[in-house]
């Protein structure tokens, strides 16, 4: 039977015991660097080394297997950009059933290659989680499918919840807050019921893209604004228009505070957690850690950031990478106006050497028609160690006469 609306604590341990054998209790890890960043103790929980990548696998499973022979028989069909897109396929290949994911025509293709590998079928259709929704909607009725929700359903949250659980089995209720990135809600709407049944005085925080800021407005009572470009780097949490039935029931109840996240932030973190965790999360699921080190929540002195998962686009992960060094201050662009003279170049070069900085590439030009007679722009990409370092070496360049230009 189909638990109801809004679930409670006893729907979550159940749901547990119902999951168990198919997902992985992942680890509760200690971030140093984040902490110290942070000014309290940060624990990351690692839900990029779920089976399937995410914690989608949790929600989809419980979902599935609480349907009957003969609905599983009928067929499955979901939407998703690309993590419940997994877990419903994965689960459903471990519960004979046939399942059809509809997933965004820009989907990462590692995700929509992951997907064909569990066994689905998948129809690329729309830009965004909403127009995927009503395209599966449509194929529901045509082919008389049952629908997997990714977020808006009790026995989704349920096992969305499962994690409010580990944390607390392996952390202790003194746990301060959460944070959890929000795309539809699902997530936080199943943690929250279960740190908040347990852990009554534990912060729980959400955090969104500020590019699609649909559940931050609502909480905070702002006009729902048009969406018009969504994020690259938090594909999972690029959700058009914000639920109002998962507000009402859990969010504005159970959450304490919901901040939003720039792609720099989110890529900087992600650069963090390769260098110092040793560990790939996408941007969606890095987007918790974003928040973390933005200093805009009042975060106690013991805190946990969801890292819901870490399918990430190989073919942008370079892109993903140099914005986060740049965004940390640990890569430059210098544009450089410079005297067109026999040896100039090498004096610059010279400066940026005795500065400590490491010359990644030079572009000399001297023909562009906004430059002087005897005057030339030279671009250098330099690699250095912070923002307050590459101030050091412009101050030094304009001692040389260079003048620097955006």
């Amino acid at each position: 039977m189909k638990t109801k609306s809004p679930i409670t604590i006893s729907d979550v341990i159940e749901a547990k015991e119902h999951i168990a054998k198919v997902i992985q209790s992942t680890h509760v890890r200690h971030s140093r660097e984040a902490s110290k960043r942070a000014n309290c103790e940060v624990w990351l929980k690692m839900e990029n080394e779920q089976k399937t990548g995410s914690f989608k696998i949790r929600g989809a499973y419980n979902n599935i297997r609480s349907l009957s022979p003969e609905q599983r028989k009928k067929g499955l069909i979901a939407c998703s950009a690309g993590n419940h897109a997994q877990g419903v396929a994965y689960s459903s290949s471990q519960l004979g059933a046939k399942a059809t994911i509809v997933m965004p025509l820009n989907s990462p293709l590692v995700k929509v290659q992951a997907t064909r590998d569990y066994g689905a079928e998948v129809i690329l259709y729309g830009k965004v989680f909403d127009e995927c929704y009503q395209r599966a909607q449509e194929i529901m009725k045509e082919r008389d499918y049952i629908f997997v929700h990714p977020f808006s359903d009790p026995m989704t949250i349920a096992g969305q919840g499962t994690i409010g659980l580990e944390i607390l089995a392996e952390l202790g209720d003194d746990v301060d807050s959460v944070v959890v990135p929000i795309g539809g809600g699902g997530l936080i709407s199943g943690i929250a019921t279960v740190i908040k049944a347990k852990a009554p005085k534990c912060k729980i925080f959400g955090v969104q893209s500020d590019l699609t800021p649909g559940m931050f407005d609502l909480f905070y009572k702002k006009p729902q604004k048009e969406v018009t470009r969504y994020s690259s780097l938090a594909d999972g949490i690029a959700v058009k228009k914000a639920d109002q039935k998962l507000f009402e029931e859990y969010i504005s109840r159970l959450v304490d505070d919901i901040v939003v996240v720039s792609d720099n932030e989110i890529a900087e973190a992600i650069v963090l957690l390769l260098e110092r965790a040793k560990s790939v999360v996408e941007g969606s699921g890095a987007a918790a850690l974003a928040a973390v080190l933005s200093g805009r929540l009042n975060l106690g002195k013991k805190c946990v950031a969801i890292m819901s998962g870490g399918n990430i686009d190989l073919n942008n992960i370079n892109m993903v990478i140099e914005r986060g060094l740049i965004s940390k201050g640990r890569r430059a662009q210098l544009n450089v106006l410079f005297q067109d003279s026999p040896g100039s170049l090498s004096q610059l070069t010279a400066v940026l050497a005795k500065e400590g900085a490491n010359i990644l590439q030079v572009n000399h030009n001297r023909m562009d028609h906004d430059l002087a007679l005897r005057e030339a722009r030279i671009e250098f990409q330099i690699e250095i160690l912070n923002h307050e370092h590459l101030d050091k070496i412009k101050a030094a360049l304009h001692v040389l006469g260079a003048r620097l230009t955006d």
